[in-house]
């Protein structure tokens, strides 16, 4: 009995062919430009968390702005500078949260390699908790110690692109000498960095205490690192972000209220703005390729509606020799399964080769700005849970296509139906 219906849907596929690719088409296509449209946005968010790099949650980072609004006597455009004494002041006020602080500086620099190549770079002073809190490693020797800091010791870190435009590729460079603004360090390690759009590609590292002593910096900070514990979840650190703020307004004489006059962040607090950033492209993904669906599923809707309006009086005929309306509506039902099931699957097939394609063409490329490089459209993919799940969907949506209006056709009289044209 099954058998026979199956037969009977075959038939009717085949005597309308053109109904059946149409319906297919809008099938197709739907499935197809979901998965495209879900690989795109997956390349997207990829791109921007490789580029973004891994975070520490437990640094808290303080840098010097301009006060943005007139106050105690200043007026706008002042520079809030910071030293060492801000650190202690953030150690003091929550001694619980803040277990140290970590004075950031750099400025350019000429140096000169012992093959006598020299170049114009960033020198950054460094230290341990630089290292740890961005997750860096050496890919060959070390990177700087406490023992470094506390002697002033003229060692220096370089940047591993740094290091090939000046040694050349595949050199060993640790225990070779650099000439810094006149001064002589000696290379302990190379700094691994993913690629060139690193912010610390063209950079090289020598120990904090030193770069104050030959520059003459005394106490002075271009930023501020924290490290801190409990204060990863944003309610925590806005409670201590107000209070840092207020006690900073305070010693530097500007609003409290004024942001822009020194920033703080957490690796935390930004960690879940990302993430709610994340989150809101994949909705807009998933908002547009479920629109997208969803006009495939109307077009079989429609389509469906126009064949069972043809086949009335067909289905008067059949009800006049005995069928059954279930018969009837399971037919028509197996008919538009049978077509989603087979133009979903292509289209299904259709878009994971179309994202794989996109992944083999422009996936992980890199894009050259200038003399900046960035990688864009990483790994556009779409898992195949997700490519099954949507095929799924508009299989369902083609039965309940099926189902309302041959449901309504069975209602008819035979007579009425008989009489249709």
């Amino acid at each position: 009995m099954f058998l026979d219906l199956l037969f009977e849907v075959r038939d009717a596929i085949k005597r309308n062919k053109l109904r059946s690719a149409a319906t297919g088409f809008a099938v197709t296509s739907g499935i197809f430009l979901l998965i495209v449209l879900l690989g795109a946005g997956n390349g997207l968010i990829h791109t921007l968390e490789n580029n973004m790099g891994e975070m520490a949650l437990d640094a808290v980072s303080v840098s010097p702005g301009w006060t943005s609004t007139a106050f105690g006597g200043y007026e706008r455009g002042r520079r809030i500078e910071l030293d060492d004494s801000d650190g202690e002041l953030s150690l003091r006020l929550d001694p619980e949260h803040v277990l140290s602080f970590h004075p950031e500086y750099s400025k350019s620099a000429t140096i000169t390699a012992d093959n006598n190549k020299t170049l114009s770079t960033t020198l950054r002073g460094g230290t341990p908790y630089l290292f740890e809190s961005n997750n860096d490693k050496a890919t060959a020797g070390r990177l700087l110690n406490k023992l470094d800091l506390d002697e002033k010791r003229r060692v220096a870190v370089i940047a591993a692109p740094l290091a090939e435009r000046l040694f050349g590729k595949d050199i060993e460079v640790v225990s070779r000498y650099l000439k810094i603004d006149g001064s002589m360090y000696q290379i302990v390690g190379v700094l691994y960095v993913k690629d060139n759009t690193s912010q610390y590609a063209e950079t090289v590292f020598v120990p904090q205490s030193t770069l104050r002593l030959i520059y003459n910096l005394g106490n002075k900070a271009e930023d501020l690192t924290l490290k801190t514990q409990g204060l990863e979840q944003s309610e925590n650190f806005n409670v201590f972000e107000k209070l840092l703020r207020k006690a900073l307004a305070l010693k530097h004489t500007f609003d409290p209220n004024d942001w822009r006059a020194v920033y703080i962040s957490g690796g935390g607090d930004q960690a879940e703005t990302m993430d709610t950033a994340f989150g809101a492209i994949r909705k807009a993904f998933w908002f547009l390729g479920i629109l997208t669906l969803l006009s495939g599923v109307t077009g079989v809707s429609n389509i469906m509606l126009i064949s069972v309006r043809e086949r009335t009086h067909e289905f008067g005929i059949r009800k006049a020799l005995g069928a059954r309306p279930w018969h009837i509506i399971l037919m028509v039902i197996l008919e538009s399964i049978s077509i989603t099931t087979i133009f979903g699957y292509l289209g299904m097939v259709a878009g994971i080769a179309f994202c794989e394609y996109m992944n083999a063409a422009v996936g992980n490329s890199t894009l050259d700005i200038g003399e900046v490089q960035m990688e864009y459209f990483q790994d556009p993919t779409v898992g195949l849970d997700i490519c099954i799940e949507a095929t799924l969907v508009m299989i369902i949506a083609g039965a309940v296509a099926g189902f309302i209006p041959a449901r309504k056709t069975t209602k008819i009289k035979p007579i009425e139906a008989l009489q249709a044209r």
